[in-house]
């Protein structure tokens, strides 16, 4: 099976080459025709390879380095992508999936165009398939086969680090796709309203799934390292981060573009910016520079390889557009207070935000790379980033109000006083009940800000309620997305303002009290899984009439030689009692004395739940895209 998946790829490999000869010789049939040849031939590649993590052959050298006989066959097939070289297989798996999906349904009357479209696809999946199979082959053989694997990375055996790599790969590689649009589109000198039209559902069919990938990332994050909060400005954090806010101008650049016909060369170099800065995702990840729990370390060659990829692959796309953009057609003219000048100004507040979180990420990288230690840590982006988005947080509801063309400002003063009686409101309460500082006040402001704008903004377009189920599935997608990110800064901003943080050194049978809580120690115990053992302590936690039991674990895989954290969360509705357990001390009378990290999250899931809404609204507006016809009302 596994030479018949190596030859399978090596078979994707030349229908992408065809793919591409096709491609860039505008015939859209055969172009298409082995842009499906190619996705079949490594899906079934990819499959033999989970088909040998699920039989456990070690006779494949990933199998043996990144499983064991006693995995849950879960974990072992997703040991499959768990890696640097199954991952990559995964990509290239993606890459064609999207080559073969446009294939499919790209369909907008203009044949050459859709050909050079799906030729470009086909060069950077051969590029990545040149990688694969050169450089980082996952079908390499052992003989004599071992007995017995190394095990996967302990902290990858998780239900969402399994869902993970796939859901980023989806809007990683989905950025990839939507560039192929804007080079074909380019090269004819035509990003236009129909270009537009075609490029949007792309746009959105990847940046859904890399906001729900980024949110399994945090949340594993939070429970599984037992660090106690949603997000640390992890150098792979912010790797993922960069490419999601550079699509979010992305999707409303080509709003733009599509309903107004401005905006072409903005939007065309939003998907070059959109798929360079996925490009840098994975070499961050991939490349060893990084020391990280999320990082996929390699040894320094293949690292150079991916940059030598990413420096060809990214500055041709930047070459491209500097030669091309100057004869696309400008579109209408548009001034600054309106509609187009609000969208425009999104565009460039998200961009600056991603080069901020880019500068405060690579700049340690290049001051190692100069003999300099330098740590860029989270006060950094606190002091740069946050500002930034907060500005642009609070003139979204006032502005997405506005009219195309020209808007009328005779009522701004009313969104002015209402924002500041929102934050008046606030910092009366913080000084009061509430007891949380300034800044955070004006925190919640925006967030409730931003809920209210984006209900006010749903009435306005309906009018009455009866309206309100008959409205564009694009609109109740924006309505959604806002909202949802108006709950999810209510969130961050009450975690990270009145989150609680206590180290308890407890022997079985003690207590002790942590922010209204009694933890008591009942006993810790000696525990096995199928591939682990661990010590697990069993704590009562009390408040008021209110009785959780809480069992954190700290394991050990032999296989690994590696310990993880297993933390135990009890959820109240308005806040997570956390609790990390740590080591293990003996006292000179003879007693263990136990370490605890419990922390207090107060509205952590507002945070989750906000991303899903973000992403649920999203996935509407591109399900509404394709059903809704021409005249609906677009938002």
């Amino acid at each position: 099976m596994i030479e018949a998946g190596h030859f399978a790829a090596f078979l994707a490999l030349v229908f992408s080459g065809l793919q591409v000869g096709f491609g860039l010789r505008t015939d859209r049939e055969r172009a298409g025709l082995f842009a499906k040849l190619a996705f079949v031939t490594m899906l079934f590649a990819f499959f033999t390879l989970i088909w040998a993590f699920a039989r456990s052959d070690f006779s494949v050298e990933l199998v043996f380095e990144h499983s064991h006989t006693l995995k849950p066959l879960g974990y072992k097939i997703a040991g499959t992508w768990g890696n640097h070289e199954g991952s990559m297989a995964l990509w290239c798996v993606v890459g064609l999936g999207f080559g073969a999906a446009g294939a499919w349904l790209l369909k907008t009357g203009r044949p050459a165009f859709e050909a050079r479209a799906l030729g470009i696809q086909g060069l950077l999946s051969l590029a990545s398939l040149a990688y694969l199979l050169l450089a980082s082959s996952p079908f390499t053989r052992l003989d004599p086969a071992p007995l017995q694997g190394s095990g996967l990375n302990p902290l990858l055996q998780d239900p969402a680090l399994a869902i993970h790599p796939p859901m980023l790969y989806l809007g990683y590689v989905g950025y990839s796709f939507v560039f192929a649009l804007a080079a074909a589109g380019l090269i004819e000198g035509r990003i236009d309203r129909d270009w537009a039209k075609a490029a949007r559902g792309w746009a959105l069919a990847a940046f859904v799934p890399l906001t729900l990938g980024i949110a399994l990332g945090s949340y594993w994050a939070y429970y599984e390292l037992g660090w106690g909060g949603w997000w640390f400005w992890d150098p792979v954090e912010n790797a993922s981060l960069m490419p999601w806010l550079i699509g979010a101008a992305l999707m409303h650049s080509v709003i733009v573009t599509e309903k107004r016909g401005s905006f072409a060369a903005w939007t065309a170099l939003l998907a070059v910016l959109a798929f360079c800065f996925s490009m840098l995702g994975a070499f961050l990840v991939r490349s060893g520079v990084l020391t990280s729990v999320h990082a996929f370390a390699v040894d320094p060659l293949r690292g150079s390889v991916l940059l030598a990829g990413l420096v060809v692959l990214g500055g041709s796309a930047l070459l491209l557009f500097a030669i091309r953009a100057p004869k696309l057609k400008p579109g209408p003219d548009y001034v600054a207070v309106s509609r187009e000048g609000a969208l425009m100004g999104n565009n460039l507040v998200l961009t600056v935000a991603a080069a901020t979180v880019m500068l405060g990420t690579l700049f340690p990288l290049l001051a190692e790379a100069l003999g300099e230690t330098i740590s860029v840590g989270e006060p950094y982006f606190h002091l740069t980033f946050t500002p930034i988005m907060a500005l642009a947080l609070v003139a979204l509801p006032v502005v997405q109000a506005w009219a195309w063309g020209k808007a009328d400002l005779s009522s701004l003063w009313k969104w002015a006083a209402g924002f500041a009686g929102l934050v008046a409101v606030f910092w009366l309460a913080g000084v009061g009940p509430l007891d949380i500082p300034l800044l955070a006040g004006v925190g919640l402001a925006i967030a409730v800000w931003l809920i209210f704008g984006a209900a006010q903004e749903i009435w306005r377009r309906a009018k009455t309620v009866e309206r309100l189920p008959k409205m564009p599935m694009r609109v109740w997608g924006m309505t959604l997305a806002h909202a949802g990110l108006g709950l999810f800064v209510a969130g961050a901003v009450l975690e990270t303002t009145a989150r609680t943080q206590t180290t308890l050194a407890l022997q079985e049978g003690q207590s002790q009290e942590v922010a209204g809580w009694t933890m008591t120690l009942d006993d810790v115990s000696s525990i096995e899984g199928p591939n682990w053992y661990a010590d697990r302590a069993t704590l009562t936690a009390t408040r008021g009439g209110t009785k959780a039991t809480l069992k954190p674990q700290k394991r050990y895989y032999p296989a690994a030689r590696m310990p993880t954290t297993e933390t135990a969360i009890h959820k109240t509705g308005t806040a997570d009692l956390y609790v990390a357990l740590g080591d293990g001390r003996r006292s000179r009378e003879g007693e263990t004395r136990w370490t605890f990290e419990v922390f207090l999250n107060p509205f952590i899931d507002f945070i989750y739940l906000g991303v899903a809404l973000i992403a649920l609204g999203a996935g509407l507006s591109m399900v509404g895209k394709r059903k809704r016809p021409k005249t609906t009302e677009a938002a």
